[in-house]
């Protein structure tokens, strides 16, 4: 069973619990602490069993989900511009290289792929990954 619209589905121990995805913001998946708390009371009346330490995990666990899911939804950009950020360039040019072996036809991952290639002084490569995009339009 798939989480509703604007959730994500996480495990915590034999309970299957939906999450609000606004909970979380940007591209590093920053908790909204102001939705949290509002989503720890909820959840902490509809189960009183739960400690706030539980909640907390929860919170940690549906984080590790909505940046899986963001990456998936960006064709890897989101990881790789957070890789990008902390100064690992090569590992997000193969996080990138990585999502076009698996949707080859993704346009918008060709040109970032291109541009993070030129920013880093291999402008021939990058011309072809640009190439490669501006053809799937």
């Amino acid at each position: 069973m798939s989480a509703p619209e604007n959730y994500l589905s996480v495990e915590h121990g034999n309970m299957v619990i939906n999450v609000p995805r606004n909970v979380f913001k940007g591209a590093d998946g920053t908790i909204d602490r102001e939705k949290a708390d509002g989503f720890t009371k909820l959840i902490r009346a509809r189960y009183p069993w739960l400690s706030k330490g539980s909640v907390d995990v929860l919170l940690r666990n549906a984080r590790k989900e909505y940046l899986k899911v963001l990456d998936e939804e960006t064709g890897g950009r989101s990881e790789s511009g957070r890789l990008e950020k902390e100064g690992d360039v090569e590992g997000a040019i193969r996080h990138l290289r990585k999502h076009l072996e698996e949707d080859p036809e993704d346009a918008e991952t060709w040109y970032a792929l291109g541009r993070l290639l030129c920013a880093n002084g291999r402008a021939e490569e990058g011309y072809r990954a640009f190439n490669m995009g501006r053809s799937l339009l």
